[in-house]
């Protein structure tokens, strides 16, 4: 079993509509203030880069459907990996779930550095959403 493809799981249930949560996911000035600096397109195929003072990574849009589901790759220092966002409405607001998958078992520091950043990244988001427009 421990030689299996690991994902990162972070769910939340936000007090937001998907709107402005999606609009934080694919806006790249709003993108900027709770992940990192960027060139994002919510368009399919399109080629990104997420820039930080420690390097970038590479990344390439998969699918996006408005309001619902993004995933693209993530490429950086080796790992080759893709995240997907999905948003569902509910009564409160909208439950978000973001999976980052695709470590492999030698990738420990990687996995846990992405279960330690996903958690800071997804606090950094709730916050910002708080004052959003």
């Amino acid at each position: 079993m421990k030689d299996e493809i690991q994902t990162v799981i972070m769910e939340r249930e936000l007090p937001f509509p998907p709107e402005k949560i999606w609009r934080a996911l694919t806006s790249p000035h709003l993108l900027a203030e709770w992940l990192m600096q960027n060139d994002f397109k919510a368009e399919s195929g399109h080629r990104f880069q997420f820039r930080a003072d420690w390097g970038h990574v590479d990344c390439k849009v998969l699918a996006i459907e408005p309001h619902k589901c993004l995933s693209y790759s993530w490429d950086a220092m080796g790992l080759e990996s893709v995240v997907t966002w999905t948003l569902s409405p509910t009564l409160k607001g909208t439950y978000v779930k973001m999976e980052h998958a695709g470590f492999k078992p030698e990738q420990k520091q990687a996995l846990a550095g992405a279960k330690f950043g996903w958690q800071r990244f997804l606090d950094r988001m709730e916050k910002f959403l708080e004052t959003a427009p």
